[in-house]
């Protein structure tokens, strides 16, 4: 396995590759792996020839009061994850290498999609993603990219982007992974005390509860709130409990297929999840 810390690097280790026409898979992360990020290249590896995974904490995508300064890096640790699990090349450039040193004067902003959800508490944020994923996008040239479905709204977001500007790849989005007790895998899990750790599977539980009674024919909007109620109950603050179609649309009744989404903070520490609910007639 090589690691590149720069794009012509990067290019150079790609260039055999991309003559014998072989096919490249991407998945893009900010480091500080875990099982869902490790699922992520097993998924790419059963598909491509070459898979590349980019280690980039991206200063544009976090807001005043976030983690940026603090967030984990574990390039080396992550390293040994990856070899293990059979990538090929990790791409670990600075910021100085993504950005430059003169100002950046060109934005990709994705409407309606972004407004609400986590686009409402994290203005700015999805701006930032898809400025670094066209970035990366552009640097690596893969033909497939994988994405985890635990951050949906962002796997929306990619995949309008990618449509909307003619990006020569396919976008493939992987289910979430769980610990055993349902807690959806996430780098910031690790900053949950012992105590919080305990009470955050009530997330999934909840949503789990949610879809048993929405098949039970208990009306949307009882659904969420009696997922606001759970979350609150055993200490979490809510930002939002909604329900999308699968395409982001807001939904007043369960009369298609739809998913529910929760965020909600245990301590200073900010969870989401969500849960795709079918529709049978």
């Amino acid at each position: 396995m090589k690691t590149e810390t720069t794009i012509q690097g990067l290019t150079a280790s790609l260039s055999p590759a991309r003559a014998a026409r072989k096919i490249i898979g991407f998945v893009p992360t900010m480091g500080n792996l875990h099982e869902g990020h490790l699922n992520l290249v097993r998924e790419a590896r059963k598909i491509c020839d070459v898979v590349v995974v980019s280690i980039f904490v991206n200063p544009i995508q976090f807001g005043p009061n976030e983690d940026f300064e603090n967030y984990p890096r574990t390039l080396e640790q992550d390293s040994h994850l990856l070899a293990d699990v059979g990538c090929d090349i990790v791409f670990a450039p600075s910021v100085e290498q993504m950005y430059g040193n003169k100002p950046r004067l060109t934005n990709i902003t994705v409407s309606e999609i972004t407004n609400d959800l986590c686009g409402l508490q994290r203005p700015g944020h999805f701006d930032g993603v898809a400025v670094v994923v066209t970035k990366l996008f552009n640097m690596v040239q893969p033909n497939f990219a994988f994405f985890g479905q635990k951050d949906y709204q962002q796997l929306a977001v990619i995949r309008q982007f990618v449509r909307d500007l003619n990006i020569p790849l396919e976008v493939i989005g992987v289910p979430i992974t769980r610990a055993e007790d349902g807690l959806a895998l996430s780098s910031r899990n690790g900053y949950l005390s012992e105590q919080h750790r305990q009470i955050a599977p009530t997330i999934y539980q909840s949503l789990k509860a949610a879809e048993q009674e929405l098949q039970n024919g208990v009306a949307l909007a009882e659904v969420l709130e009696n997922i606001k109620q759970k979350l609150t109950q055993v200490g979490f603050i809510v930002d939002y409990v909604e329900a999308r179609t699968p395409e982001l649309q807001k939904i007043e009744a369960f009369d298609q297929d739809v998913v529910l989404f929760v965020a909600a903070k245990l301590g200073t520490t900010r969870l989401i999840d969500n849960l795709q609910v079918k529709y049978t007639a």
